[in-house]
């Protein structure tokens, strides 16, 4: 009985491992997507991007939903529920997404594919909330961190591979369909499988007895922390109302565009300068680390997809190669692939090994996964001759892992301070080199989250659990800094609007400073916070 238990709990966590793939899929395979659309719908810069806009406010605002239920009820509701049910509705919901995008690219309606997009998203943002402690509860505790490296590698695959299988069905092979002979509707197979895969994991998490993992535990009140999220929420809004609010007042659209972010920052200065008279009412939004942590994980998450969903056009100026969409599949792989190759890097720590094969699996994994990201694009057809000095890019990272000494502070400053060297060599150059410092990038981004997220929850005590539901709402900078960028594109041209990432990383060195004093101050050692987590 025990024995079939355990079969049982494995074939689950290899199941819900195959969600994780398509969460890393289908927000990669938007890189692919947005160009595609700016060109099908005559799209500007900043109207392609309103696909970030969507799906990563479909995260933020599933997240604020299940946030101010569980301030009413004074409980936390997917606790409550139990993880499973969690996950199973979620996976209904993007079912039913996916299955909407079917009759949206028939409509020929673009807002109609940016609603599916929405509705695609709440769905992940109720599954990753539900499934990363459920993973952690489908075996021995003590290995719950392996399986969730495991889960968040096989995420980073689908990163990997979303945006080579859309450009395949999108426009064929590298010698397949030219550009004239694509239709939208190409896509809808892929969502028919979709549909398909997330409904067989609900039914098979439906009939399967797994472990019930819930809890009743009271959750802490934090009257005065909704005060500064409703004044976000109203910050998101900015972007979709935009063009409805030039056409009212006359204005232009992009101080409405631009508004949006600054509402938001100064939702969380104010947080940040606030009088704390009744701590308590703050909840975890006390803590100063915390609150310059919700900024660096909006600035962080902003600045990884800003980089690849403006990549397109970049691409297609004569400047950078003159490219259509059906020929940039591998450059969007690449930067995700990007992220593979440095959170594979990162994983090597989380393993028992010694000082030498620790050392050696540094060297040789990030390359292990190059090849593999060089190997699935060659497999569509696709000449990788070009991307083979990359490996120069990689060699750097590596180099940053060793300085980095896996402390969080000084890990999150050497990315931070390479990825402003990256942007900067890509603004201040064209061609080649500007590419490819553009897409390391994504080796740059690649091991932020969990140094940001350790340095912004250590010290919190029982506001833990609070302040990493906050950190998680900040995806919300992926529906917020592509749109900016995508503006500023419009009006200055799109080479120079990569400042906007040179921005990004340039404040995530600043809070590594920062935060670090401020934890200093508090008496935590900073040089001892380990990194955990992933995303």
């Amino acid at each position: 009985m025990e024995q079939q238990t355990q079969k049982n709990y494995g074939t689950a966590l290899y199941t819900i491992i195959t969600v994780f793939f398509f969460w890393g899929f289908v927000a990669a395979s938007n890189g692919i997507f947005i160009p595609f659309c700016k060109t099908h719908f005559n799209l500007t810069q900043f109207e392609s991007q309103l696909v970030d806009f969507t799906f990563y406010g479909g995260y933020f605002i599933g997240s604020l939903i299940l946030y101010f239920m569980s301030q009413a009820s004074k409980v936390d509701i997917l606790n409550k529920i139990g993880y499973k049910k969690g996950i199973i509705a979620g996976l209904v919901i993007s079912a039913a997404g996916a299955l909407l995008m079917i009759p949206a690219v028939h409509s020929g309606s673009f807002g109609f594919i940016l609603l599916v997009f929405f509705v695609i998203a709440i769905g992940f943002s109720l599954q990753q909330t539900a499934a990363q402690p459920f993973v952690v509860a489908l075996g021995a505790p003590e290995s719950g961190a392996h399986r969730l490296n495991l889960a968040g590698g096989i995420n980073n695959f689908g990163g990997l591979m979303g945006p080579v299988i859309v450009s395949v069905l999108l426009f064929g092979t590298a010698s397949g369909a030219g550009q004239s002979a694509v239709e939208i509707t190409s896509i809808n197979n892929l969502y028919y499988i979709l549909a398909g895969l997330f409904l067989a994991v609900a039914i098979f998490f439906a009939v399967s007895k797994l472990p019930d993992v819930t809890s009743n535990e009271q959750i802490e009140s934090s009257s005065k922390s909704n005060g500064p999220l409703i004044i976000m929420i109203i910050g998101f809004l900015m972007i979709l109302a935009a063009p409805s609010l030039t056409k009212w007042t006359g204005a232009s659209e992009e101080i409405f565009v631009y508004s949006s972010l600054a509402i938001i920052l100064i939702a969380l200065i104010y947080a940040y300068s606030a009088k704390k008279e009744v701590p308590a009412k703050w909840g975890a939004m006390q803590y100063p680390q915390l609150i310059l942590g919700m900024l660096a994980i909006f600035v962080y998450v902003g600045t990884e997809v800003t980089i690849q969903s403006n990549l397109g056009a970049l691409l297609k100026l004569p400047a950078f190669g003159g490219f259509e969409e059906s020929a940039i599949k591998q450059y969007i792989s690449l930067y995700w692939g990007s992220m593979m190759i440095g959170r594979w890097t990162g994983a090597v720590s989380a393993f028992n090994l010694s000082k030498m094969a620790r050392n050696i699996l540094t060297v040789v994994v990030p390359f292990v996964a190059f090849a593999i990201v060089l190997l699935v694009n060659h497999a569509t057809g696709t000449d990788v001759g070009n991307l083979y000095v990359y490996a120069i890019s990689i060699a750097v990272m590596i180099v940053a892992f060793y300085i980095g000494q896996e402390k969080p502070a000084k890990t999150l400053a050497v990315f931070g301070t390479l990825g402003v060297i990256a942007m900067l060599v890509g603004l201040f150059t064209t061609g080649d080199v500007a590419i490819f410092a553009f897409v390391s990038g994504g080796l740059c981004c690649s091991i932020m989250w969990p140094s940001i997220f350790a340095l912004s929850i250590t010290g919190l005590g029982k506001y833990t659990s609070q302040g990493s539901s906050f950190l998680i709402m900040m995806i919300l900078g992926g529906a917020i800094i592509p749109p900016i960028q995508g503006k500023l594109a419009d009006s200055q041209g799109i080479h120079m609007s990569y400042i906007v990432p040179v921005l990004g990383f340039a404040y995530l060195i600043f809070f590594a400073w920062r935060v670090s004093g401020i934890l200093k101050s508090q008496g935590i050692d900073v040089e001892n916070i380990e990194a955990e987590g992933g995303h």
